[in-house]
């Protein structure tokens, strides 16, 4: 199940930072890239990109299956 409203996790296009540090779909630590190549990036292997650390500077995302 999704998560409710209030505790929405941020998802593709809901993700608000400009740049992220990426986590790949092997869990290989990308580095920093803006969100646009991250987002190029889940796109690319089919996947979604989801927020998972909001609080950290920059932001820290990883490229999962969140269907």
């Amino acid at each position: 199940p999704r998560p409710s409203a209030s505790n929405q996790v941020p998802v593709n296009d809901a993700i608000r930072a400009r740049e992220v540090r990426l986590i790949d779909e092997d869990g290989q630590n990308i580095g920093i890239v803006t969100r646009i190549e991250a987002m190029e990036r889940a796109t690319q292997v089919g996947l979604d990109l989801v927020e998972i650390s909001p609080d950290a500077q920059p932001p820290v995302c990883k490229i999962l299956d969140f269907g």
